[in-house]
């Protein structure tokens, strides 16, 4: 194999964590990704524009020679995708790739969660963005049962999945009242609760500043009942700030890419379901891989590096600035988050 060079952006940003889409399709229609009043049923790419598992171990081999260490696989859904556990067999013995995990709704994981962990799948998160049912049911744009993602958790927990992260989005008006009994219901499991920023992500969520919930009021919020303790970031580029409860009953984050931009430790590249490169999740387009990716392993690491290399990408950081709030945003149903 030829010598390739661990690229770093003009920002001098490494390229550590790659969010691999397996799929763009979902069985939920969450408001803010992929409402269902703008995103029809039979949106979704054809499964033969879909990368093949051969395609995708060659691509996350490429990554890895260049610097990946982290692989997370995402969707859409990742569960739709047929046959996913013989792609994490394939993935989890990459040589110096340190930990692949994947992120879904739970819905399906009840079914597949032993699957997953036999074929050497160790990290699992699950979105999950109320304990109400009612609320849980309008979140999903009338599509998901709590009870479902809750039957998952169970079974990924029989598996052996331990510390399981769940990421829920907090908007104003929608699902605040679920914040302090998701707090409660994780205290003392093991778990980490995170909570994340509504954020602009694509462009068909109608995203408004003021639908937000600072990470900053939901951590005064939470500590007024449970105080909490900062914990510092497991590494660098953490995109959680990391908070313990004060009496020992586990911890809990806060991702803040509105209020604290986190752009200067962005190690982070996305590759959709048909081979497209995003360089930042709030990317207007992304480059097409394919024909470089038939090439093979050591033509895609070094068309990849030279890529990285052009990068620049500091949304976040200009957020409402004239030259990039009329840019266009790729939806996030089809990078993941």
């Amino acid at each position: 194999m030829s010598d390739v060079v661990l690229p770093l952006d003009v920002r001098g940003r490494p390229l550590r964590d790659l969010r691999l889409s397996v799929i763009d399709a979902c069985n939920f229609r969450c408001g803010y990704c992929m409402p269902a009043d703008r995103i029809p049923d039979d949106h979704g790419m054809d499964s033969r524009m879909r990368m093949s598992f051969d395609e995708i171990e060659t691509l996350a081999r490429a990554f890895v020679r260049i610097g990946v260490r982290k692989l997370r696989l995402t969707g859409g859904e990742p569960l739709l995708r047929k046959r996913l556990p013989e792609l994490v067999a394939r993935l989890a013995v990459i040589p110096d790739l340190e930990d692949l995990a994947l992120t879904t709704n739970g819905a399906l994981l009840a079914g597949q969660a032993k699957a997953l962990h036999d074929a050497g799948l160790r990290r699992i998160t699950i979105s999950l963005d109320a304990l109400d049912d009612a609320v849980f049911s309008a979140m999903s744009g009338g599509r998901g049962r709590v009870r479902d993602t809750l039957a998952g958790i169970d079974a990924a927990v029989a598996a052996g999945f331990t510390r399981i992260k769940f990421n829920t989005v907090v908007q104003r008006g929608v699902n605040e009242d679920q914040v302090l009994p998701l707090v409660e219901h994780f205290r003392g499991s093991g778990h980490v609760l995170r909570f994340i920023e509504y954020m602009d992500v694509g462009t068909c969520n109608g995203w408004q500043r003021d639908q937000m919930v600072t990470s900053a009021e939901l951590h005064d919020r939470i500590a007024a009942r449970w105080p909490l303790r900062a914990l510092e970031a497991d590494y660098r580029g953490e995109v959680a700030s990391r908070y313990a409860f004060q009496d020992g009953a586990g911890e809990i984050g806060f991702v803040s890419s509105v209020s604290e931009p986190f752009c200067g430790d962005c190690h982070r590249a996305r590759v959709s379901a048909d081979g497209r490169l995003f360089t930042c999740l709030f990317a207007s387009e992304g480059t097409d891989l394919r024909a470089v990716l038939a090439q093979g392993e050591d033509a895609l690491s070094e068309h990849v590096a030279r890529l990285w290399s052009r990068r620049a990408d500091r949304y976040s950081e200009l957020r409402g600035s004239p030259t990039v709030s009329r840019r266009k945003h790729v939806e996030m149903y089809l990078i993941g988050g």
